[in-house]
């Protein structure tokens, strides 16, 4: 009779060789994604889907604290140029180059942190145009 305690065991080294190879093909995956994504769309797809990547960069616990710093350069796709600019009732803050006349342009509604604890409603409008 065989032992039950010699069925269903992996070795510890094959599973993190088996995790350490699905991390890299996720990484690869994603960079491939990542650099061939303004072929796979047309302009006009290109603007919501910077603007939800902005957002996504600039508000990581779901509120955006100006300025926008580095996160405008992180959410521009590549082969595109993009400026984006913050509003609150009382102030505004602009990130990028100015905007041409052929941009698109997409506005998100976002909470907006305008001093500690202190969070407002604001719009974030993302302009986005083919580098020339």
């Amino acid at each position: 009779m065989p032992s039950s305690s010699d069925k269903g065991q992996t070795e510890p080294l094959a599973a993190l060789v088996a995790v350490l190879a699905l991390g890299i093909g996720l990484s690869l995956y994603v960079g491939v994604l990542d650099s061939t994504l303004p072929f796979l769309t047309s302009d006009a797809d290109v603007a919501p889907i910077a603007a939800d990547a902005l957002v996504a960069e600039a508000s990581p616990f779901g509120v955006v604290h100006p300025p926008l710093g580095a996160a405008p350069d992180a959410a521009r796709p590549n082969g595109h140029a993009l400026n984006a600019t913050l509003r609150t009732k009382s102030r505004a803050w602009h990130k990028g180059p100015s905007r041409l006349e052929i941009a698109d342009c997409v506005t998100r509604t976002v909470s907006v942190r305008t001093a500690p604890g202190t969070v407002r409603p604001g719009a974030l409008e993302v302009c986005v145009w083919p580098e020339q």
